[in-house]
């Protein structure tokens, strides 16, 4: 059974950085693509960033392009989130996902088939 755990969340104030990771127990996502997404109060789950196994190919939302950065390690069986120029609208639950039915293309939403619990991020205006 694959589990996921992320951490690294906390209370920043606007323009702030921080870096959430995600370790993955049961499997190993050598093979896997993962994700990254969020959740805000009252409002729908947010694909924010994803890559494939391989690492070549990777996917932002346009609010966080050029802010936020997606890395794999693959021999810690890890995945980040380095999320620089934070901004209010960034708070959220952010959600680590992993799929191994994934292919040279970044998945959609729909396809990831394992999450973790979710840390939270607060970032002060």
């Amino acid at each position: 059974q694959v589990h996921l755990v992320e951490s690294g969340g906390g209370l920043v104030p606007s323009g702030g950085s921080l870096r959430l990771s995600c370790t993955a127990s049961g499997r190993s996502v050598s093979g896997a693509a993962m994700g990254w997404f969020r959740q805000a109060p009252g409002k729908e789950r947010e694909y924010v960033a994803g890559i494939t196994w391989s690492g070549q190919n990777i996917y932002y939302l346009d609010s966080v392009q050029g802010r936020f950065t997606i890395s794999r390690d693959n021999p810690k069986n890890t995945v980040y989130l380095q999320m620089n120029n934070l901004k209010p609208e960034d708070t959220a639950v952010y959600y680590c996902a992993a799929t191994w039915d994934g292919g040279v293309y970044v998945p959609g939403h729909a396809e990831y088939k394992h999450w973790g619990q979710g840390t939270q991020v607060t970032v002060s205006s």
